[in-house]
């Protein structure tokens, strides 16, 4: 079994050798997954499937676009996105929009995942297709940036603030996102990215990893 981050951490806390958590938040994890794997697999896959498959509806015509795509949430966005067939294109680029046509043949991206916002937006505004959505997960930049009006009206675009949130509270969706994610686990086409493991008594120095925003993958505490 592994465990599902809740909706309120500071109420029911993974932080200790005993837990007590919502049977809701519990599942059963594919035999295949050891528990390191398990339990680095939960927050992000949730995160990125809510936005990329529950309201961004991805298919494999689709393109999407993802930016910070290093973070464990973009790490998962792109699996999820190329387990259903999608063609991924992680914000690098200068010339974003230029390169953007490029790759997709003139098409632009339906879907957006960001969490970086401000002047971002706008720059992706202008690489998003007629009818496309653009779903906003954190404010990274400082800056506010300007409002893409004309690219919003002109294309009929949707821009969306999306939280975790919205997948565990509820009870139909949270059941999807297990059954989804379960899946994929099993035949492989999700696959955890763990950065660094610790032994209990080293809570300490993963705390510190974990602060210094080295890592690429999640970090995981094993209890004997």
């Amino acid at each position: 079994m592994s465990v599902i981050p809740t909706l309120d951490m500071s109420r029911c806390p993974t932080y200790g050798e005993v837990i007590n958590i919502p049977a809701r938040y519990v599942v059963k994890h594919p035999a295949r997954l050891t528990f390191e794997q398990a339990a680095a697999s939960w927050m992000q896959y949730v995160t990125a499937w809510g936005a990329l498959i529950a309201q961004g509806k991805l298919s494999a015509d689709d393109f999407v676009i993802v930016s910070a795509a290093s973070s464990s949430v973009g790490i998962a966005a792109i699996q999820i996105a190329r387990s259903v067939g999608a063609t991924v294109i992680a914000t690098t680029e200068e010339d974003l929009a230029t390169r953007v046509r490029d790759i997709t043949n003139g098409k632009a991206a339906r879907v957006v995942f960001d969490p970086i916002g401000g002047p971002a937006i706008a720059q992706l505004a202008e690489c998003m297709s007629f009818g496309g959505i653009l779903l906003e997960y954190g404010a990274l930049s400082t800056d506010e940036g300007t409002f893409p009006q004309f690219a919003l009206l002109g294309k009929c675009l949707t821009f969306k603030g999306y939280l975790y949130i919205e997948v565990t509270s509820s009870d139909e969706l949270l059941e999807r996102a297990k059954a989804f994610i379960n899946e994929k686990l099993e035949s492989g086409a999700l696959v955890p990215l763990i950065s660094r493991t610790f032994e209990f008594d080293e809570i300490r120095e993963a705390t510190r990893f974990l602060e210094s925003n080295e890592q690429v993958g999640k970090i995981v505490v094993t209890v004997d």
